[in-house]
């Protein structure tokens, strides 16, 4: 299990080449980006470091015993970033394919409405903090 919080961009082909040693049928990965269009020029994530990385750590766990997944990444940049940028990635590796997309999706799921970090995009009527949107408060629904 890898769970990163860093400033720095990730390099998708690396982290999945790196999964595909764990001798697995099926890796799926998820990556976000910060939106852009002309409504937002940058985001800015804040998190509390050590309360972010437990969270993630949880998540990922609960996905890899509900799952049988073999491994799992998970890296979350904070920091400033411009539109276009990486955020998010969420690859992880299992036996077979139904388990890695359902443990990629549960982990993203969970990602936007459970993790601890907070979201500042700027557009061009200034600031704005970002809430969770009620279809990522539903989109847990399907979890219990």
């Amino acid at each position: 299990m890898k769970i990163l919080v860093q400033t720095e961009d990730f390099d998708l082909s690396a982290e999945v080449a790196a999964l595909h040693a764990a001798q697995v049928g099926a890796i799926v990965s998820f990556v976000g980006t910060v939106r852009s269009d002309a409504a937002v020029t940058e985001m800015e994530l804040e998190h509390y470091p050590g309360m972010t990385e437990k969270s993630l750590i949880q998540i990922a766990q609960q996905a890899s015993s509900r799952w049988q997944l073999n491994d799992v990444v998970i890296i979350h940049r904070v920091g400033l970033l411009p539109g276009g940028a990486q955020i998010v990635l969420v690859a992880v590796a299992s036996q077979h394919r139904g388990n890695a997309f359902a443990g990629c999706e549960f982990i993203m799921d969970y990602l936007k409405s459970e993790a601890p970090f907070w979201k500042k995009e700027t557009g061009p009527d200034g600031p704005r903090w970002v809430d969770a949107r009620s279809t990522d408060i539903t989109a847990l629904d399907k979890w219990q």
